[in-house]
């Protein structure tokens, strides 16, 4: 026996729907983005709430393309609105990053797997000490002295 849930009906005002629809790209952006095949589940719930963007008076947001049936956000909005929270996410996350994965490439280097087993709070403090001097180091210089050693 199949079961049916229940509709959910979300009043919102025109600037929590622009939020709406914003968190929607960004989050399907993500979810989707580094992968070559569609993901119905997200692209059905982009395709449902940019449907009621116009009723919303977002229609300087989202448009329909006849063509192609589906709903797009408009590249104006996307420039103004929505890429500059995708660069400062990706610059975060990169210098996050690469500060984790080289201190524990360090971490290794200079401890070596049997003692990490033996001195987890030495270690926690070790890679800590690490994690900021690339974090002051990616702030202070980005990627300058940044090299590939042979």
């Amino acid at each position: 026996m199949m079961t049916t849930e229940p509709e959910v009906q979300i009043n919102l005002t025109k600037e929590q729907h622009k939020a709406l629809v914003e968190l929607v790209y960004l989050g399907h952006w993500m979810a989707t983005a580094i992968h070559e095949k569609p993901i119905k589940k997200y692209d059905d719930v982009e395709q449902l709430v940019f449907s009621h963007a116009k009723r919303a008076g977002l229609q300087n947001c989202v448009d329909y393309d006849d063509e192609m049936k589906m709903y797009f956000t408009l590249r104006k909005f996307e420039e103004s609105e929505l890429w500059p929270i995708k660069e400062d996410y990706d610059d975060y996350t990169f210098w996050d990053e690469l500060a984790h994965r080289l201190a524990d490439r360090d971490m290794f280097q200079q401890s070596g797997d049997l003692e990490i087993a033996k001195m987890p709070e030495k270690l926690r403090k070790l890679r800590n000490s690490l994690i900021t001097k690339y974090e002051d180091e990616s702030a202070e210089h980005g990627v300058d002295r940044l090299k590939i050693a042979e």
